[in-house]
This record gives structure tokens, C-alpha cells and sequence, in this order.
């Protein structure tokens, strides 16, 4: 049985509650990533920060400023402000398809990964997508490749109903 530590991403990209939106930008665009952990100085997971939540921000109160006033505003802004509090985690030892049926269930993309309530992990529904790849590639390798032609004793059967000029042998034209 596959573990979540397993698939995981170990000791993910995480800011602090003081960080800025706009130090929260900076490391989602360097890193490409979605979800941003919000820990404290022992690690203890305080809350998440997700691309959607910097959205609905800039959407409500910094799409109207000007330029330099928005860059401001994002640096004003601490994501203590903006971090979802009421986090859904998962156990270092869970199983993966745990994982699954609470991502799945609660249509979430990610879910923080802690052992003795420190966060150690985050697994996201791009893990998934990269187990469910690596599991098709095994099947492939396992069943045998598929006949591009047909074999004699499949096409026996079809000389009936050729037209005569293209009939061979067993007694047809």
C-alpha cells in the first residue's frame, strides 16, 4: 500500500502569517506552485494560502488602486489576512487513497502532510495525477501489445462476403 509520504512533496515552500501578499506572489510565480502552508516558528501548520485566495483578494480591494498604489497594498497586506484558517490535514503514515477520497469529497486541491503536528509534507491533486500517469505506464508494460493485423483465422470468415474478382482459394471464385 502506497503511504503519503510515499508521493508527497517534502518540505514544502511555506511563509509565515506576517509575510506579505505580495511575498506569497513572488513565491507561487518562482516556483509554480498553487498552495502556500502558513507556518509558525516550530513549524505547526497555522494555516493555508491558495492561488484562488489571491485572487478573490485582488479582486475585492486591489483591482480599482492605481499601479503603484496596488503594489503597496500588497505589501501592506499580511496573509494573517488572508490565510484560510480551518485547514484539512493528512497524516505522515495515511494511506494514499485517504488522501484521495478527502480531496475528492471536499474538492480541494491540496492537502498539508503533518507527523506529530508539524507540517513535514503537502500533497497536491497534481501528485495524484502523477501516480495515476506512472500507474497507466505500468499497465502498459504489462499487457501485451495490441495485433496492427488481423491473423488467417480471423479473416477466413470475411472472403463470403468479397466481391468474386477479390475471392482466393477454399473454394470461392
Amino acid at each position: 500500500m502506497l503511504l503519503i509520504g510515499d508521493i508527497m512533496t517534502s518540505n514544502p515552500y511555506t511563509l509565515r502569517a506576517d509575510n506579505s501578499l505580495t511575498d506569497a506572489r513572488v513565491l507561487m510565480a518562482q516556483h509554480r506552485i498553487r498552495h502556500i502552508p502558513i507556518v509558525d516558528d516550530e513549524m505547526q501548520l497555522i494555516g493555508l494560502l491558495t492561488q484562488r485566495d489571491i485572487l478573490a483578494a485582488q479582486t475585492s480591494c486591489l483591482l480599482s488602486l492605481s499601479e503603484n498604489r496596488r503594489i503597496e497594498q500588497e505589501n501592506e497586506i499580511q496573509l494573517g489576512e488572508l490565510m484560510r484558517t480551518r485547514v484539512l490535514t493528512i497524516d505522515l503514515h495515511a494511506g494514499i487513497r485517504a488522501a484521495a477520497q478527502i480531496l475528492f469529497k471536499h474538492r480541494i486541491g491540496c492537502l498539508p502532510v503533518t507527523e506529530q503536528s508539524k507540517l513535514v509534507g503537502i500533497i497536491t491533486d497534481s501528485d495524484f495525477v502523477a501516480v495515476a500517469i506512472h500507474l497507466l505506464e505500468l499497465e502498459e508494460e504489462t499487457d501485451p501489445p495490441e495485433q496492427d493485423e488481423l491473423d488467417d483465422d480471423s479473416l477466413s470468415g470475411l472472403s463470403a462476403d468479397l466481391p468474386p474478382q477479390v475471392r482466393t482459394d477454399n473454394g470461392d471464385e
